[in-house]
């Protein structure tokens, strides 16, 4: 009896759907589509998985299953210290961010004085300024004070560059923060500072993840800043360490694609972790 019930309830959402899917074609449209786009964003994943467990002569066979690829890598990149390396710096990076955009954020939502708006609209035009047009003056200026081979100096490009979305997001949401909240803080006896502490920040957990996973996607991954200010092999980011095995006159493709397949891990790591507050932290504000 039981096992029938089952059946006549799924035979009847069965239906259901496909009323739906009757009702709405445009709904079979959507899907078709999405469907297309998630295709083709997985391939390329797809294409490292399958390239990188291949030697190079089943690669050029388009046949084949080897770990030869990953013990190349292994053996030609220090693989474990170039990504102890990059989390490093997308830690100490991340935090002086978050640090800094949050007190600058909550001041700009929250407190009000004299050329407030002139100095969110400052903030919001650094970020339209592209990193290529002020790269080589930050290479002179850190050379200049001897800080080239040091991270240091990539560390201060990479908060320099995240500072000014961090900072239009955190006031974004922080603007989103009853003002009836505050206004209770203050009647309670507390400054702003306090308020900020005990009411903004533990309601801002949301943002401080979106911060995170917008800032240690594009710190991770990149190249350009790295083989500027990183240039010893002790000191390499793992993307340039890839980047220098792909530079080299016979590239192996195999090891290749297994380093590649092997940056994305951290940074889909923290986007699967963080990603519950992702769209929150994102929209909170912004109808107001």
């Amino acid at each position: 009896m039981t096992v029938v019930m089952q059946e006549t309830r799924f035979s009847k959402a069965v239906r259901a759907r496909a009323r739906r899917m009757r009702q709405s074609p445009g709904r079979v449209v959507i899907w078709l589509v999405l469907a297309v786009v998630s295709v083709a964003l997985m391939y390329p994943f797809y294409f490292m998985a399958m390239t990188s467990f291949r030697s190079e002569q089943q690669y050029e066979l388009g046949r084949g299953f080897s770990f030869a690829s990953w013990s190349a890598l292994f053996s030609s990149v220090p693989v474990g210290r170039e990504i102890a390396n990059s989390l490093g710096i997308c830690a100490v990076s991340i935090t002086f961010i978050l640090v800094i955009a949050t007190c600058a954020g909550f001041a700009l939502a929250k407190t009000q004085f004299r050329g407030r708006r002139l100095s969110l609209l400052a903030i919001i035009g650094s970020m339209m300024i592209p990193v290529q047009s002020m790269i080589i003056a930050e290479y002179v200026n850190f050379s200049k004070i001897h800080l080239i081979n040091s991270y240091a100096a990539a560390i201060a490009v990479y908060i320099a560059l995240g500072t000014p979305f961090a900072t239009f997001l955190m006031s974004t949401y922080f603007r989103g923060i009853p003002e009836e909240l505050i206004d209770a803080g203050r009647c309670d006896g507390l400054t702003y500072t306090g308020c900020f502490w005990r009411v903004a920040v533990p309601l801002a957990k949301p943002a401080f993840a979106t911060v995170v996973v917008l800032q240690f996607i594009p710190i991770w991954n990149d190249l350009l800043i790295g083989l500027l200010f990183l240039q010893e092999p002790n000191i390499r980011t793992f993307t340039v360490g890839l980047g220098v095995l792909a530079s080299s006159r016979v590239v192996n493709v195999p090891s290749l694609m297994a380093g590649s397949l092997l940056s994305t891990v951290p940074a889909a790591v923290v986007y699967v972790v963080f990603q519950r507050y992702l769209v929150r932290g994102l929209t909170l504000g912004t109808a107001r």
